[in-house]
């Protein structure tokens, strides 16, 4: 097992995660619809796992193939779909923080919940704090255990999606536009 640390929030994130943006949009280029900034490190004054999280939208499901293997040809390491979520992961290490670059298919549930997630939590910085506080009593209560890390923000997580979905616009409630 390895260690869950968390270090906190750097200012440089969202200049950092620019850079990689870039870099992803011209790997993947034609193939992106969209590529997000998520998870913690997308949330200014939260801490985080020393990753940047992204997530690369492509125009068509039937890209992924290609997209991963050009991930991987450029130095990603593949994980597959963990969470049978359609959000292929993939890593790479990196000083002094590392990328971990989902990608998945357009309409992907999993990617809209994560988008919902982090704006909710930039819009609401006591409630991002609560998280911060979550993950931290959770590191210790996980010893290094991944899986009790993770399980145990999901209850967490499920009651900020149903808040900042009661949030949203009732047009948007209703499925009738996109939320961008």
């Amino acid at each position: 097992m390895t260690d869950i640390r968390l270090v906190e929030y750097d200012p440089f994130w969202p200049e950092d995660f620019a850079a990689r943006r870039r870099v992803i949009a011209g790997l993947l280029a034609p193939l992106i619809a969209d590529i997000q900034h998520v998870g913690s490190t997308a949330v200014p004054g939260l801490a985080a796992k020393p990753k940047i999280d992204i997530d690369a939208v492509l125009q068509s499901e039937g890209d992924i193939p290609v997209a991963l293997e050009s991930a991987a040809t450029a130095g990603y390491h593949f994980h597959g779909d963990p969470y049978g979520n359609g959000l292929w992961t993939l890593t790479m290490s990196g000083a002094p923080y590392g990328t971990r670059l989902y990608i998945c298919g357009p309409d992907n549930h999993a990617h809209q919940a994560r988008i919902l997630f982090r704006d909710y939590l930039r819009r609401h910085t006591g409630v991002a704090r609560q998280y911060e506080l979550l993950k931290r009593k959770l590191i210790i209560q996980a010893r290094g255990n991944w899986d009790i890390y993770a399980s145990g923000k999901s209850e967490f997580i499920a009651g900020v999606l149903r808040r900042a979905q009661n949030e949203k616009p009732r047009c948007f409630q209703r499925g009738l536009f996109e939320a961008k």
